[in-house]
C-alpha cells in the first residue's frame, strides 16, 4: 500500500522535466523563431516595418544602434538589422537545399548497398569513405570554386559533405535489419528487392535521419559562413551572415563592433538552437544516449 508520504515524494518526479525534453523544446523555439524570421522578413519589409537590405543609405556612413537603425549601420550605409534578418532567410534556404540533397542522395544509396551487398556495397563504401575523411569546408570551398555563386550553387558545395553520412547510418541499420525474420518471411513469400527495400527496410531505418539532418542543418549553417566569409557563398547583393562578417572584419580595430556582433550573434543562436534540437530528438529516440 502506496502511503501518501511516498506520494509527495513521488510527484515532483511526475513533474519534474528531462533534460531531453528541455533540450528539445529549447531547441525547438530558438528554431521556429528563426524560421518564422526567414518566412516573414519579405512582408515586413513591405509593410515598412523593415528598411530594404539592399537600399543604401544617401550618406553612407558607419552609424551605431539607434532609434532608426536598432543594429547600426555599415560603412556602406546598409542597414543592419534589416541585413541581419534577412540573412536567417539565406541561411534557411541554403541549409534546407542542402540538407535535403544529401538526404535524397545518400538515403538510397545506403538502403541499396546495406541490402544486396557485394562489389557494389564495396565500391560504395570506398568512395564515401573518401569523401568523408576530407574537411567539410576545404571540401565545400573547392566545389564553390566549380559551381560558382548562387543558392542552388551554394547548396550543392555544401551537401557534399553530409552524403556520406546518410549512406554510412542507412547503410548500417539496413545490414542488421535485413537478416530479421520478417525481412526473411517477405523474402520466402515472394517480395522483390524494391518492394522490400520500400516497405520493411526504409521505416526500419530512417528513424535516425532527422536527428542527423538537424545536427547537419547546424554545421551547414557555418559551411556557409565560412564560405561568406570567404567570398565563395552567395552573390555579394543576398544578405548573408558570413559575408556580413568579412565586411565588418576591417572596421573591428576602430571599435565599430555592431557590424560584426549582430550577424555573429544571429549565426550563433540559430547553429545553436539546431544543435540543440538534434541532441533532444537524439535523446527521444534513443534513451540510451541519455
Amino acid at each position: 500500500m502506496v502511503t501518501k508520504p511516498q506520494i509527495r515524494q513521488q510527484l515532483p518526479r511526475l513533474f519534474r522535466p528531462s533534460v531531453s525534453r528541455v533540450l528539445l523544446a529549447l531547441g525547438f523555439i530558438i528554431t521556429l523563431f528563426f524560421v518564422a524570421v526567414a518566412i516573414f522578413a519579405p512582408t515586413w519589409e513591405s509593410w515598412g516595418w523593415l528598411q530594404d537590405p539592399g537600399a543604401s543609405l544617401s550618406n553612407p556612413v558607419h552609424q551605431p544602434p539607434n532609434a532608426e537603425h536598432w543594429f547600426g549601420t555599415t560603412r556602406q550605409g546598409y542597414d543592419v538589422f534589416s541585413r541581419t534578418l534577412f540573412g536567417s532567410r539565406a541561411a534557411l534556404q541554403v541549409v534546407v537545399v542542402a540538407t535535403a540533397l544529401s538526404l535524397i542522395v545518400g538515403v538510397p544509396l545506403g538502403l541499396i548497398s546495406g541490402y544486396l551487398g557485394g562489389r557494389l556495397d564495396r565500391a560504395l563504401l570506398f568512395l564515401m569513405d573518401t569523401i568523408y575523411t576530407l574537411p567539410g569546408l576545404l571540401l565545400s570551398v573547392t566545389l564553390a570554386f566549380v559551381v560558382g555563386r548562387g543558392i542552388f550553387n551554394a547548396a550543392i558545395a555544401v551537401s557534399i559533405s553530409y552524403i556520406p553520412q546518410y549512406y554510412r547510418v542507412v547503410r548500417n541499420h539496413t545490414t542488421s535489419v535485413k537478416t530479421e525474420l520478417f525481412v526473411e518471411a517477405a523474402r520466402a513469400m515472394g517480395a522483390t528487392p524494391t518492394r522490400i527495400l520500400s516497405r520493411y527496410l526504409f521505416f526500419n531505418v530512417i528513424q535516425s535521419v532527422p536527428v542527423l539532418f538537424t545536427l547537419n542543418a547546424a554545421d551547414a549553417i557555418l559551411i556557409l559562413g565560412g564560405l561568406g566569409f570567404l567570398g565563395l557563398g552567395l552573390p555579394e547583393t543576398v544578405p548573408e551572415w558570413g559575408y556580413a562578417l568579412r565586411q565588418a572584419l576591417d572596421a573591428l580595430p576602430t571599435g565599430i563592433w555592431w557590424t560584426a556582433f549582430f550577424p555573429g550573434l544571429a549565426m550563433t543562436l540559430m547553429v545553436s538552437g539546431l544543435s540543440l534540437l538534434g541532441e533532444g530528438l537524439s535523446e527521444v529516440f534513443d534513451p540510451r544516449d541519455r
